[in-house]
């Protein structure tokens, strides 16, 4: 008798440390994140977000432009950061102040517009700012561009050089959000090889 409870004493202790490596895993902001990266996860979209929105574990959101109300449901949900990677040109066209709102909402705004351009480049420094946007966060993170695209090549890349994960699961990672590597680029490198500053051969490289 005395066995059997030890038994299932030790079973309880083995299920506990496996929800707490669970738990852990799944905490990726803050300046100590721990365990491995889940799998991204599409989210029902009640029109707050243009194209995609998912999450990333319990504490990061990857999206399309919010309108105002997703922005008000996320912060109800602990968003305290949101990332934005649209340029000037394109918050011109959004209908209300992104700034503003998340400033009113009480959360912090981070800036990093981004298109490609030699203005506005996908480069290593930016990529770094991200990182440092999530470890300086004091709680949940929405990462989000127009449709989610850029945002996904920037979190390959974050993965890839900041997390250790292997380049072709971050990759896969990516695509389950939008990283759509198979369109048509401009010149020959894509996104997440400009954030990493060098060439991934697992990444789709489609022909003109």
């Amino acid at each position: 008798m005395m066995f059997a409870i030890a038994r299932l004493a030790a079973a309880a202790s083995v299920m506990s440390a496996m929800a707490s490596g669970i738990c852990a895993a799944q905490h990726l902001t803050g300046s100590h994140p721990t365990g491995g990266v889940p799998g991204p996860v599409a989210l029902e979209n009640p029109g707050f977000f243009q194209e995609k929105f998912s999450s990333v574990g319990d504490d990061v959101f990857i999206s399309g432009q919010p309108t105002e109300q997703g922005l008000r449901d996320l912060r109800s949900r602990g968003v305290t950061t949101v990332v934005n990677l649209r340029s000037p040109p394109e918050m011109a066209k959004v209908p209300f102040d992104e700034a503003k709102l998340v400033k009113e909402l009480g959360m912090n705004y981070v800036y990093l517009p981004m298109r490609g351009t030699p203005e506005l480049p996908y480069s290593p420094a930016r990529l770094k700012e991200f990182a440092d946007a999530m470890s300086n966060a004091k709680g949940k993170v929405l990462l989000h561009c127009t449709i989610a695209w850029r945002a996904s090549h920037l979190w390959a890349a974050y993965l890839i050089q900041y997390r250790n994960v292997p380049v072709k699961t971050a990759l896969d990672q990516a695509r389950m959000i939008n990283l759509m590597d198979d369109m048509r680029m401009d010149g020959d490198r894509q996104p997440v090889e400009s954030f990493l500053g060098r060439a991934v051969p697992e990444v789709g490289h489609p022909k003109g």
